[in-house]
């Protein structure tokens, strides 16, 4: 059962404190895998799609003619609801592309920025056992946006050796360029160096497991990375006149991703906390994850009592949630109030759900109280930002003078003769 604890007799930092558990060190098993990937190329993709997907790949990239195949034998109905869903997320991030600058205040001088689109970047997509076409549009639609050169996606083959149907009936939706059937830290390592058939990219993007998770951290600085995602989190601020059912769906909706999943309820009713930790326990053995939602509740799972929804928001400013649903009467008296969150959702009707298939928003989102200084996933991801300086003659000549003082300051003598040789000044 979730635990209820009541912030006026513990500190929340003693709430807050989760157990230290000891799992694999995987740090040492990525390493040995990227090496292999990068020495070995496509026969190491080959050789782990065996031990670890049990897949015999005898392509390792899917054909125009497979994923095309894989659009028009989808289901009408569900196609319609992608080609909607993907029309509202490309709503949302069109009004994100940024546009450069000139500036041109000072007479002969011209100064600037450019924002330039990513050559080529690198989506993950999990699969396997799961598909998740709502990460494929999350990821490619941004990029797209952005004017990225190529848009490549990798991901974990099936036992047939095929990428689930439906992944690649998104790509095609959301204007994937290549698709190859690669997965976990070994498909990480394929987009950061490059194979015989996986192109080496700029950036690699998306969500993954663990594994996946630290391949990024490793090969971050090889290439750029967007996060290093961990497990899902929500966190429900009701007040009380929130409905219990529904507060319980909510927090299941997220625990039922991974048992290290964590849901919080904070409220200033303690009616609807014990309605919610009851509703819980109805709720949790419908689901056909329930074993794993159970453990995350558990072990994870809090009830926080407050004395209000102010503080209720600064307990959220404190755990810096992946997701925050503001489940109260005037949400966005509040929302100016709230500094760290993934993505926050205002209202009784506006469950965390919707952001991960179909508002528009990007469901991929800082975790871990990285929501203190990062951002979702977003246009941004995918350009770079450069900037140019020009000066006529006379503009150097009025400057010169100024960049010697600054130079000879810093001890940089020859930084100072740059400037002022152009006029003899030394």
């Amino acid at each position: 059962m979730i635990p209820i604890y009541d912030i006026k007799n513990i500190p929340l930092s003693q709430i807050l404190r989760r157990e230290e558990t000891e799992g694999p060190d995987i740090s040492a098993a990525v390493a040995d895998i990227l090496r292999t990937v990068r020495r070995e190329g496509d026969d190491a993709l080959r050789r782990y799609a065996r031990e670890f997907d049990r897949a015999e790949l005898t392509d390792i990239q899917v054909s125009p003619d497979q994923i095309q195949a894989a659009l028009e034998a989808l289901d009408p109905s569900f196609r319609a609801v992608l080609e909607e869903a993907a029309d509202r997320i490309r709503s949302f991030h069109r009004r994100q592309i940024r546009q450069g600058f000139v500036i041109g205040e000072r007479e002969g001088v011209i100064l600037g920025q450019k924002v330039i689109p990513l050559d080529r970047v690198g989506l993950y997509i999990p699969g396997g056992t799961a598909a998740y076409p709502s990460s494929v549009l999350m990821n490619a639609i941004p990029a797209r946006l952005a004017g990225c050169g190529e848009v490549v996606m990798v991901s974990p083959p099936t036992h047939d050796g095929d990428v689930h149907p439906v992944i690649l009936a998104a790509a095609a939706i959301a204007g994937v360029d290549r698709v190859f059937r690669v997965g976990g830290a070994q498909a990480v390592a394929a987009l950061a160096y490059g194979t015989q058939t996986v192109p080496k990219v700029d950036k690699i993007v998306g969500p993954g497991n663990a594994y996946v998770a630290e391949a990024k951290r490793q090969v971050f600085g090889q290439v750029a990375i967007d996060m290093i995602a961990g497990p899902s989190e929500i966190l429900v601020i009701a007040d009380g006149g929130a409905d219990a059912a529904q507060a319980a769906a909510d927090l299941l909706s997220q625990a039922e991703h991974d048992k290290m999943a964590a849901a919080v309820l904070v409220t200033d009713s303690p009616a609807l906390a014990r309605s919610v930790q009851e509703e819980l326990e109805r709720q949790i053995p419908l689901l056909p994850r329930a074993e794993i939602a159970r453990t995350s509740i558990e072990k994870n799972g809090k009830i926080i009592l407050v004395r209000s929804i102010e503080e209720a928001v600064d307990v959220s400013n404190a755990i810096a949630p992946e997701h925050l649903e503001l489940c109260v009467d005037n949400p966005f008296d509040y929302l100016n109030r709230v500094r760290h969150a993934g993505s926050i959702f205002l209202g009784r009707h506006c469950p965390e759900a919707l952001g991960d298939y179909f508002a528009g928003p990007n469901h991929t989102l800082p975790t871990g109280g990285a929501a203190r200084f990062m951002s979702p996933l977003s246009v941004d991801d995918f350009v770079k930002r450069t900037q140019f300086t020009y000066y006529t003659a006379g503009a150097l000549r009025a400057d010169a003078p100024k960049i010697a003082a600054f130079a000879r300051q810093e001890g940089l003598e020859a930084h100072a003769r740059s400037a002022e040789c152009r006029f003899s000044l030394y």
